[in-house]
């Protein structure tokens, strides 16, 4: 009787993942196994380890239904893997192709070291809908640009319907393993996660999800994704950051829906385009989380201000719609992704701070935090990452604030009140809406926070570097000390970047 060992990484379902299939069709019985390896410089952050928690808790229940056992692990997967190995006898390792570089290195030691050994080590797609390798420009680079980009995917895009899963065929002898619990993923005290308990991590809460996208979001989403105050966005950025749906999935369900109008999905179908652009940057760019994307971003005079920067992370620069923001984001673990861009850029334009200190907030604030998305949604709103044209583009967050909050009485569903900060109360109080600023407030609300902004003046910036001159240059860019936004550079046109689709 043969084993293999299937390794769940960001893949956390059981339909439609290619390397589980294989290996049940490949082998007699497949060894389910998660492995939780702390030496990962991109560990999950507070809020991810609260859906992580939840969403093996569904995949363990999952397996258990059909018969086998989930088994999860502690410590450095290699050493993890070959005790496994020894257990079971397995001969064969499958698991998810990831690209998350120190994962993606991982995996690579993995292979090249059980291979060494006799083991089948195998690599699968499953959290894309095409490999970064396979489109290039007509000089055989990747592409800097998104539209390009999106245009080249469309033509090579070919996707079957997934093949039936085969009849499950786990282990089903016991074997050693960690508790869940024990991994003390979830906050205790304080229990800062108490208003996460709308969402519904696990395979099943993403299948659901999708359903009431492809009924109530997707049609109208072109004209309602902008708008904070409405759900026009289906929130299945969490489920497919853990992978507990394929982005094929969401594809077909979409494409071949009898429900929506022809063409109707495109608008939506097109984000998913727009995440696929980001692992591909972080596959052909992997410093990226790190470094900008434009060299030249590495002289900007960023400030250093604590005081600021905590402002911004509670809530509390009195700029209403930064503040409804920020606070639904400590609240639920998401903000809309309108909002995410507004923001972003009143932290690195107005308040002229590291784009750096924002994507490690989100990181540990958001439940699907993502290190491609994460990365190039704050790169792009700092000027300094791919497709960022114009790089001085500011959202101005007093008229972004009015015009989200022109059709209803809030700015950002779902945040409670920080500690410190007051809450509108002007409303029932047991109803969402007590929640939120509402539109009446703008007339008294004073900034705690004088902006920096940026302005688009002639002449080189003093941060230009003199000895780079390839690629394209940064130019006509001053730093200036102003007070309100005289206009919205952004207005309403801006990409759909953070991916909270």
């Amino acid at each position: 009787m043969t084993t293999a060992i299937f390794w769940f990484t960001l893949d956390l379902r059981l339909r439609d993942l290619p390397g589980l299939a294989a290996a049940m069709r490949q082998y007699d019985q497949v060894v389910p196994v998660f492995i939780l390896d702390q030496s990962d410089p991109w560990f999950f952050g507070g809020a991810s380890q609260w859906w992580l928690d939840h969403s093996l808790e569904k995949l363990s229940a999952d397996i258990a239904a059909q018969g086998g056992q989930l088994i999860l692990r502690r410590g450095d997967t290699l050493p993890c893997l070959r005790q496994m190995i020894l257990q079971t006898g397995a001969v064969a390792v499958h698991f998810s192709r990831a690209y998350e570089p120190w994962l993606a290195a991982k995996q690579q030691q993995v292979f090249h070291t059980l291979a060494a050994e006799g083991i089948a080590c195998k690599r699968y797609g499953g959290r894309l809908l095409l490999e970064p390798e396979l489109i290039l420009n007509q000089q055989g680079k990747p592409f800097q640009v998104f539209t390009p980009y999106y245009k080249r995917c469309l033509k090579i895009l070919d996707l079957p319907p997934d093949a039936p899963m085969p009849k499950p065929r786990w282990h089903n002898h016991k074997l050693p393993g960690e508790r869940l619990q024990d991994w003390n993923l979830l906050p205790t005290k304080p229990n800062w996660a108490t208003g996460f308990d709308a969402w519904e991590p696990g395979e099943a809460g993403a299948h659901k999800s999708l359903r009431e996208a492809v009924t109530k979001r997707v049609a109208s989403y072109s004209s309602l994704r902008d708008r904070p105050a409405i759900e026009g966005t289906s929130r299945l950025s969490p489920h497919l950051h853990f992978g507990e749906i394929s982005p094929r999935d969401i594809w077909h369900s979409i494409s071949h829906s009898r429900t929506l109008a022809a063409g109707a999905g495109e608008p939506f179908l097109r984000q998913l385009i727009w995440r696929e652009f980001s692992f591909y940057l972080l596959h052909h760019w992997p410093g990226i989380p790190e470094y900008a994307f434009k060299p030249a971003f590495e002289h900007f005079p960023w400030t250093r201000n604590a005081k600021a920067l905590k402002a911004w992370q509670k809530g509390q620069t009195g700029y209403p719609i930064v503040d409804a923001g920020m606070r639904e984001l400590w609240h639920t673990g998401w903000m809309h992704n309108r909002v995410r861009m507004i923001v972003a850029s009143f932290l690195t334009k107005h308040l002229q701070l590291h784009w750096r200190e924002g994507a490690a907030w989100f990181w540990d604030t958001l439940v699907d935090a993502d290190l491609a998305n994460n990365t190039a949604g704050w790169q792009w709103v700092a000027g300094c990452g791919a497709d960022a044209a114009p790089y001085f583009r500011i959202f101005n967050p007093v008229l972004q604030g009015r015009s989200s909050t022109r059709t209803a009485p809030m700015c950002a569903p779902g945040y409670r009140n920080w500690r410190g900060c007051q809450r509108n109360t002007s409303t029932n109080p047991g109803s969402r809406r007590a929640l939120f600023w509402s539109r009446s407030e703008w007339n008294w609300v004073k900034p705690t926070l004088r902006p920096l902004w940026i302005t688009n003046l002639r002449g080189k910036p003093p941060w230009q570097p003199t000895h780079r001159s390839s690629g394209r240059s940064i130019t006509d860019i001053q730093i200036g000390l102003h007070g309100a936004a005289q206009a919205d550079h952004m207005g309403l046109q801006g990409l759909h970047l953070t991916l909270n689709i």
